[in-house]
Parts: structure tokens; C-alpha cells; sequence
């Protein structure tokens, strides 16, 4: 038996709704049975560190894409520093996963802020001080990447011990979410003519600050750290726990190749298509009205509260085929808009149904590792979709590329469909 396992049988076991609301010492449906709000101080707390870290990521592509082509060093510049904290993210979230579990979340998610915070500084001040040197600016972003693996794998396994009511916070974060995906952007972009890409990465770096600064406020059950196995001992216990869930490997495996043929060649497809077709002016509307969508998912995820929730959000993903179609074709800009809407309804509604099954379903032991898991493998799908969408286009021609996208689209939602351990997987009381 190790020091691990030991430790876990002298104290008695608490549930995930028991810690949410650690001071009342009052259980999980009792405790909704007496009122207990969602917006207690540590959720909102938590939810201020979330919205505000979202709002300033969402400046980064402007900042970047302003400091560095005015700079003169060509769009390439522009694709390597994303790419270069694409690959730290990507490369290094399963670890902080572990991380997260050895050391508690909510500790690796202030030093994580407090990583970012000094390295979107220096950026900051580089950038105000003249164009800055390549190598600088793509080291800066994969140490920034570097912090957002840290970081990440604590996000699932934070909300259920705050939220009494899980689906709820998703839900509420969801559309949080969604609005300052379209006001980062927005604000960047209304900076770079008052100030400059070095203003944008000063607010972006005071996002951080007003991050880590909440988190460490969030007053969390004490403990004590993992001491009695390794950390190579610790990942190969999350695999194992990875792979004795066949719901949740089937939809990882499931997922990434809708990441590769389907959402990851979206995004570039949707930017050249709208643009070419109606202006750049045009593209940034439809983005707007995705984001919409996405709040609107999270709303109506607010209410409905399916008892298969990953049979709920397979047939919402059946929303994302119009979405697709709508740029397959030359259809009227109203039309257009509708698609983009129900695409940003369908994909928002399941990624609630997602993250709630994974949070209650998953023992909080292993949560932040098996999240971690599930990021790693979407995000790298997503990549590896968004690189191929460009040569493939050209090569079969972009409408073949769609029209394909959606077929697959409605296959994939087929065979999560015919999982008996997918769709009969029944909500977590």
C-alpha cells in the first residue's frame, strides 16, 4: 500500500458537493434543497479569475499580429509565435496535470498566473521600448504557453468544489466566456491605435495579476501534498484511469478526428471564405454572431438538464452541419449569419454536456490528470486540422473540404449515438 493510498484511508471521505460548501457542513442535494447559491465567494471568485484571464487572451492574436507586422517581419512571424505556445501547451498539460494533483489546483493556478503575468510584462515592455527580437517574442510565448498548461488541468477540477450546482457554473462560465471572446478582440483592436501592441500586452498582463490574485483568495479545503509515488508513477496511474472509462476514451477518440476534419479546418475556412466573399467587415460580424450563439448555448444549458447529458449534446452537435454547409455554399448573408448562430448554439450546448460528465463523473483524485488528457488530444487534433485545412483545400478545392466536413459531421454524431457506454451514460446526482 502506498503512502498515497494510506493517506486517503485515514481521512474520511468527502463528496464533491460536501467540499463545494465546506464551511456549512451541509451535503450535496441537501445543500440545494436550502437555497445554497452558486454565487458564494469562492465561485465568484473563481468566475472574476476566469472572465478576466479569457478577456485578456483574447487580445493576444491582435497584439501580436499589430507589434509584429508592423515590425515588418511578414505573417510567418505572426503564425511561429502561436504555434511556438501551441506546442508548450499542448507539450506540457498532461504534466501539469500530475502537477495539479501532486500540489493541489489552485496553487499551480496562482504560480501559473504569476509565470504569465512576468512573462506578458516583459513582452509588454519590449514591445513599447521598439520592435523586439524574434527570438524574444517566440520565447515569451511558449513560456506564456508553458503557464497556461500549468494552469489549465486545474479549471475542471476547481468548479465542483465551489459550484453546489456543476452544470449551472459550466454554464454560466460558457457564456462568460462567449462575450469576452468578442470584446478581447474588440478592445485590442480599438488599443493598437491608442497605444500600441505594448499597451494591449500591459492590460493583458494585469488580467493575469487580477487572476492570481482571486484565485489565492478562494479559501479551499486544506491538502496535504502527494508525496508517496512519482510523477512517472503518477501519469501512468492517469492513463489507467484514462482507459478503464470507456465513455470517456470512446469520445476523446471520437472527438479527435471531429477535431482534425471538422473543427479544425473550420476556423481558417470560415476566415478565407466570408472574407472573400462578403469583406474582412463581414467576417468579424459572423464572429460576432458565433459568439452570440455560444451564449445562447450556455443559457439553454442553464435549464435543461438531460438525464443522458452526452445523449443531449451529441444530438445538439447535429447544429454544427449548417454551420458547415452555410459555407459550402453561397447563400444569402442571412442565411449565413443562421448557420453561424446554430453552429455556435450546438458546440457551446455540448461542451457543457462535456465538461459537467467529465467533472461529476470522474473521481476528484483524477480529475485534473484525465482533464488533462482530454485537452492535450483536442488541442492537438485541432492543430493538426487547422495545418492540413489550407493545402487540402487547395489540392480538392474548398467547398469538397466542407461538404465532406459535414458528412463526417453527421457520421461522428452517428457513432457516438451507437456507444452504448456514450449515450447511456445517465447524469451524476
Amino acid at each position: 500500500m502506498t503512502q498515497k493510498r494510506a493517506a486517503a484511508e485515514a481521512v474520511p471521505e468527502r463528496t464533491v458537493s460536501e467540499q463545494a460548501v465546506p464551511e456549512s457542513g451541509i451535503p450535496g442535494d441537501t445543500a440545494k434543497a436550502a437555497g445554497l447559491t452558486l454565487w458564494n465567494p469562492n465561485f465568484r471568485l473563481f468566475f472574476l479569475a476566469r472572465t478576466v484571464a479569457r478577456f485578456g487572451d483574447g487580445m493576444v492574436p491582435v497584439a501580436l499580429a499589430a507589434g509584429l507586422l508592423d515590425a515588418g517581419y511578414g505573417a510567418s512571424s505572426v503564425s511561429f509565435a502561436l504555434g511556438a505556445w501551441m506546442a508548450c501547451f499542448a507539450g506540457f498539460v498532461i504534466v501539469g496535470g500530475v502537477l495539479a494533483d501532486r500540489f493541489t489546483p489552485r496553487r499551480m493556478m496562482v504560480l501559473a498566473d504569476a509565470i504569465r503575468l512576468v512573462g506578458t510584462a516583459v513582452l509588454a515592455v519590449a514591445f513599447v521600448m521598439g520592435p523586439p527580437a524574434l527570438w524574444l517574442v517566440y520565447a515569451l510565448s511558449a513560456l506564456s504557453g508553458l503557464g497556461a498548461a500549468v494552469f489549465q488541468p486545474g479549471v475542471a477540477s476547481m468548479l465542483p468544489l465551489m459550484a453546489p450546482d456543476v452544470q449551472r457554473g459550466n454554464a454560466v462560465l460558457r457564456v462568460a466566456e462567449s462575450l469576452t471572446a468578442m470584446a478581447g478582440p474588440a478592445v485590442a483592436g480599438a488599443l493598437v491605435g491608442l497605444g500600441g501592441p505594448g499597451v494591449i500586452f500591459g492590460v493583458n498582463a494585469a488580467t493575469f495579476a487580477v487572476s492570481g490574485i482571486c484565485l489565492f483568495l478562494i479559501r479551499m479545503p486544506s491538502v496535504a501534498p502527494v508525496t508517496g509515488e512519482s510523477m512517472l508513477s503518477e501519469l501512468i496511474g492517469g492513463w489507467r484511469e484514462f482507459r478503464a472509462r470507456s465513455w470517456l476514451w470512446g469520445v476523446i477518440a471520437v472527438w479527435s478526428v471531429y477535431g482534425i476534419t471538422v473543427l479544425g479546418p473550420i476556423t481558417p475556412l470560415e476566415a478565407v471564405v466570408v472574407t472573400e466573399r462578403h469583406g474582412s467587415a463581414m467576417f468579424g460580424v459572423m464572429m460576432t454572431v458565433t459568439g452570440a450563439g455560444n451564449a445562447v448555448g450556455g443559457l439553454i444549458a442553464m435549464r435543461l438538464r438531460p438525464r443522458r447529458p452526452l445523449f443531449a449534446g451529441t444530438f445538439a452537435l447535429f447544429g454544427v452541419v449548417a454551420n458547415v454547409l452555410v459555407l459550402a455554399y453561397d447563400v444569402p448573408v442571412p442565411l449565413l449569419a443562421a448557420g453561424f448562430f446554430l453552429g455556435g448554439v450546438s458546440l457551446a450546448f455540448w461542451l457543457v454536456m462535456w465538461s459537467t460528465t467529465v467533472q461529476t463523473q470522474v473521481p476528484a483524485e483524477a480529475l485534473n490528470r484525465l482533464h488533462a488528457y482530454d485537452v492535450a488530444g483536442s488541442l492537438i487534433m485541432l492543430a493538426v486540422g487547422r495545418a492540413l485545412a489550407g493545402p487540402v483545400a487547395e489540392a480538392v478545392g474548398v467547398r469538397e473540404v466542407l461538404v465532406a466536413g459535414a458528412v463526417i459531421n453527421v457520421a461522428v454524431c452517428g457513432v457516438l449515438l451507437a456507444v452504448p457506454a456514450i449515450r447511456g451514460l445517465r447524469r451524476a446526482e
